[in-house]
């Protein structure tokens, strides 16, 4: 099958090439020419473990190609993706301009027969907004060229999107014609051959399908923060609650881990768009997605006021080593990450930070161009060197078993702050740190 990927992100970029990994044509369009550029040139603009190897093989192979020419990417695929940005507007609500944008020059080029596929994580009526796009465009051309708009929101994980995409729990399809219905269960075939994992259902279905799972995963982080904020107050320890209500199958333990909030380019994005859709499209105020969203804001802030309450308000001379930057492990992604507002509360109080991440610190740069009071250290342990204490804000693996002899010989005060509970307390504290983690 010829298939055109639109937008070479997270989204379209893993879906165009495993989809090619199983044997398919897949075109890359993007409008940025030097996303392009890297890619043809053997890169990638994103990293995902696993995603450069398999991108390489498959553009060897001849079935994975990148272009810039809108025109060319139209004509090429009988199935059209769209995996293009939705960034959150002023408002909150998802910005749609290049959603319509992809749709408009769908229309603009298309001939024959083509299933236009909305993969971006849109708002409810999304597929009749490119559905009224392509129409125009081609009423424009006057020509009466059949299409058919079909929903098919991603669930992709970050750092672990290969294996998302190539053995799926799930895959969701909203369609109105048999037609497209058949086109996505062929195209879908190859992931599934063990038994069936397609839902398919109608449009406006699968498109709220995305915001609710996500705001779904959301609620569980933000009530476990809230939990073990309350459970610091009562002394008791939210890694027991967590095992303690986990055990029970009708809640499961995924998603119930205590932090310092969540980020990334799904989540906050997502919960105020579903906020926003809600108050404007049905008059509807979501009041438990209003206090998951100001819980995490609020979360986001707790590591930054554990370390004034340790060290004093006033954090002139203090120097803190930072580890992890990206908003998750595995990940370059720099949205939203909790690490942004635990730096910038640092050095509002007058600290200095040196922060490291195995990945994400040419992203960091760009959050912080030129910042004062940060800098950035080539490894771990160089980021202790001359600090008051340590601060880890995301769980990479090579931070869950370090020497904590070197932590503690390179620190000035045996103190450690973490915001992703990665140390058993006991074990911590035995061995001479003070050990601040999240409800422990």
């Amino acid at each position: 099958m010829k298939i055109t990927v639109i937008g070479t992100g997270y989204v379209g970029l893993v879906s165009g090439t495993c989809l090619a990994e199983v044997g398919n044509e897949v075109l890359c369009l993007d409008v940025d020419p030097a996303k392009i550029k890297i890619l043809k040139d053997g890169g990638i603009p994103i990293y995902e473990p696993g995603l450069q190897d398999m991108v390489k093989r498959n553009v060897a192979a001849g079935r994975l190609h990148f272009t810039t020419d809108i025109k060319r990417a139209a004509h090429f695929g009988s199935v059209q993706f769209i995996a293009v940005g939705t960034p959150p507007d002023e408002d909150g609500s998802a910005d749609m301009q290049y959603v319509t944008a992809a749709a408009r020059n769908i229309g603009r080029y298309m001939t024959g027969y083509k299933v236009v596929v909305d993969k971006s994580t849109v708002p409810v009526g999304t597929a009749d907004a490119v559905r009224a796009a392509i129409a125009e465009e081609l009423q424009k051309r006057g020509v009466n060229t059949p299409f058919s708009v079909v929903s098919n929101p991603e669930f992709l994980k970050e750092g672990a999107a290969i294996d998302d995409f190539m053995k799926p729990d799930r895959i969701v399809v909203g369609c109105d014609d048999e037609q497209a219905a058949l086109n996505m269960r062929a195209l879908y075939a190859p992931f599934q051959r063990n038994h069936d994992r397609l839902i398919l259902m109608d449009v406006r279905s699968a498109e709220l399908t995305k915001y609710a799972a996500n705001a779904m995963l959301a609620t569980r982080i933000s009530f476990m923060n809230e939990l073990a904020n309350l459970a610091e107050k009562l002394g008791a320890d939210i890694e027991s609650v967590r095992r303690g209500i986990g055990s029970d199958p009708r809640i499961g333990y995924d998603f119930l881990y205590a932090g310092a909030g969540y980020g990334g380019s799904c989540f906050p994005k997502d919960v105020k768009a579903l906020i926003k859709t809600a108050a404007v499209d049905a008059g509807i105020d979501l009041k438990v997605l209003n206090a998951v969203e100001l819980a995490n804001d609020q979360q986001k802030h707790v590591l930054g006021n554990k370390i004034k309450a340790r060290f004093g308000s006033d954090l002139s001379g203090k120097h803190f080593a930072l580890w992890g930057l990206a908003f998750k492990a595995n990940t370059d992604d720099m949205r939203e990450a909790t690490s942004r507002q635990v730096i910038k509360d640092l050095l509002s109080a007058g600290a200095s930070v040196t922060a490291y991440d195995p990945v994400a610190m040419a992203e960091a740069m760009l959050c912080f161009p030129n910042e004062p009071g940060l800098s950035y250290a080539d490894t771990q342990g160089e980021a202790l060197n001359n600090a008051d204490a340590l601060v880890i804000v995301t769980e990479w693996k090579e931070f869950r078993s370090p020497d904590f002899e070197i932590i503690k010989a390179k620190l000035k005060s045996p103190v450690i702050f973490d915001g992703r509970n990665l140390y058993d307390p006991k074990l911590v504290r035995g061995m001479g740190f003070e050990y601040l983690a999240i409800g422990r």
